[in-house]
């Protein structure tokens, strides 16, 4: 609801008394684009008002400058509007010290840039509305940058792209997150922007207008079938996006089918299952191309149903269906619960929600973790941008548990996200059932099962693959635990077991604990399946060179259902 509509219901609101009060304390100032700075917070505030913020985030939103920008003390903010407000209008103030340089910055900047970073997580898990308000703050200013110094517009589009649009998305407002990596393009990439200005403009246009004239043609067809659409919409790919997707596809446009979808908005999930069906029946769809989130939502919780059709002049048309309740989900992610909850009749506080959201509270874990210790300060901010701020997997237990990992994660990131004590004693991994080695890169949607041996401590070779800062550290961690007991043996440390399996259920946890009696403590453990080979092989190294231990553990092993040879030798 635009804040006039808010202010015309409730005219000596809180709303209402914040735009007065920050329309005077900003009056005479301007912004480096010649406008009045008041169009500012305002902005600021209808972006809130739009994601069905509550009064008193709308009203933060509009006093978010005035203890910065105009001396106002935090004192009479909280006399005239209280101790929430106050709260709100001080934590982005806070925020709005975060100045981030990327990771070319000069050493002395990143003590100051890990200092700020450890603002954003305390915002974050004190109460999420102060980082909607900053949200909305940098989606104006990202608008509006065109009139700052090249050198300013560089730096706040690089900390737009690589912490505010993946927190964004990490919130589940993915348009939001969208739009400001669009904002954010031409400045990083002003000569790839052009390029691609240049080469598509024609093909979107030509694509917009096909869709123009294909949409009533969707919504007669629909109503024939006594389905009523709430909304038809066309939805370009954004341009960051589209740059994205071509570097995968060779640079060819060809080879885009999505550059400009349609949408279609419906009031129950029966009528999507119905929507799909009609278009269908109208118009063939493309083989492999039919995705139904509804059923299987991504892990990230995303739900729709996606299908692409060959349309009038047989031209291929890309259709997303979803739900009001569904549509308003992908668009304001975390902050449709305000709308949500108040439709309900119930309210729901930025604290209680931050405290629901796993990762935020991994976020503050991770934090106190590495506050305490000796981490140069620009590792440590590489590592937080890493482990939460870039791209995403979603791996998932075997009891459905979702995991929320970086991109590239690994099985042993997996299980020390799980438990210090399974990412220690891990000794292999099963992914969507089938054995893969521990080097394994994980896939959105996979679904992993660690295999753990009593007793097992980490080898040094994890640290060359594990992802997570958390992993690495823990693993440090027991490494040097380990190295203060030396082994009383001389002479090689390790033997390496190779033994050729026919695979079944069971088989890699019957092997493991067939070692764990016999007493020989699991290093790593490895599966391949060389092309050419009958039977794959697993490489197993254990802590011993005791020759007659080793042959009676391979006699025992050799006697395990579906084991076909074993061999080793001393390392």
């Amino acid at each position: 609801m635009p804040i006039a509509d808010l202010i015309k219901q409730n005219p000596n609101g809180l709303v209402a008394r914040a735009l007065a009060f920050a329309e005077k304390a900003h009056r005479g100032q301007t912004r480096k684009s010649g406008g009045p700075y008041f169009n500012h917070p305002l902005a600021t505030a209808e972006t809130l008002a739009s994601w069905h913020m509550d009064d008193a985030t709308i009203a933060a939103g509009l006093l978010h400058d005035t203890i910065e920008d105009t001396g106002t003390p935090i004192e009479a903010i909280k006399k005239e509007f209280g101790d929430e407000v106050a709260f709100l209008v001080n934590g982005v103030t806070k925020l709005g010290h975060f100045k981030y340089r990327g990771e070319k910055a000069r050493k002395h900047d990143a003590k100051d840039q890990a200092e700020n970073l450890r603002r954003m997580v305390i915002a974050l898990s004190e109460d999420l509305r102060v980082v909607f308000i900053k949200l909305a703050d940098r989606l104006h200013n990202m608008a509006t940058l065109a009139a700052l110094p090249p050198a300013k517009q560089k730096r706040i589009a690089l900390e737009t792209d690589e912490i505010y649009a993946p927190l964004a998305y990490r919130l589940g407002m993915y348009n939001l997150s969208g739009e400001l990596q669009d904002l954010a393009f031409p400045f990083l990439y002003p000569k790839e922007y052009a390029w691609l200005i240049t080469n598509t403009k024609e093909q979107y246009e030509t694509r917009l207008a096909y869709l123009e004239t294909v949409k009533p043609d969707v919504e007669r067809v629909l109503r024939e079938h006594d389905i009523t659409p709430l909304k038809i919409e066309v939805r370009a790919k954004r341009y960051s996006s589209l740059y994205k997707k071509l570097l995968r596809r060779n640079m060819e446009m060809g080879r885009i089918y999505d550059m400009v979808a349609l949408r279609v908005i419906v009031a129950t999930i029966p009528e999507c299952y119905a929507t799909l069906g009609v278009i269908h029946e109208t118009w063939p769809p493309a083989p492999r191309r039919i995705k139904d989130y509804i059923a299987m939502p991504k892990p990230n919780g995303y739900r729709s149903l996606h299908t692409t059709v060959i349309g009038p002049e047989d031209k291929t048309i890309e259709i997303q269906i979803r739900t009001k309740e569904m549509h308003d989900e992908d668009q304001y992610g975390v902050a449709a619960h305000w709308l949500y909850k108040e439709k309900g009749g119930s309210k729901i506080s930025g604290k209680k929600l931050a405290e629901e959201l796993t990762w935020v509270q991994q976020l503050r874990t991770w934090q106190d973790h590495f506050s305490g210790q000796t981490t140069d300060a620009a590792e440590m901010l590489q590592a937080m941008k890493v482990d939460f701020f870039q791209h995403r997997i979603f791996a998932v237990s075997p009891r459905g548990d979702v995991v929320d990992l970086p991109a590239e994660s690994t099985p042993v990131d997996f299980a020390y996200h799980v438990h210090t004590e399974i990412g220690d004693t891990c000794t292999g991994a099963k992914v969507n059932g089938a054995l893969v080695p521990l080097d394994h890169k994980l896939k959105s949607g996979d679904v992993v099962q660690i295999l753990t041996q009593k007793g097992k401590k980490p080898s040094e070779d994890w640290l060359r693959f594990a992802k997570t800062a958390i992993a690495r550290d823990h693993i440090r961690t027991a490494l040097r635990s380990k190295n203060r007991f030396p082994q009383k043996e001389r002479g090689p440390a390790r033997a390496e077991l190779k033994i050729a399996v026919e695979d079944r259920v069971g088989l890699i946890k019957d092997i493991s604990a067939t070692i764990a009696r016999n007493h020989a403590n699991i290093l790593s453990f490895h599966s391949d399946n060389p092309k050419g080979n009958r039977y794959p092989f697993d490489k197993v190294e254990i802590q011993t060179t005791e020759r007659a231990k080793i042959e009676k553990l391979i006699v025992k092993l050799k006697a395990i259902p579906g084991v076909k040879e074993v061999s080793y030798h001393l390392i």
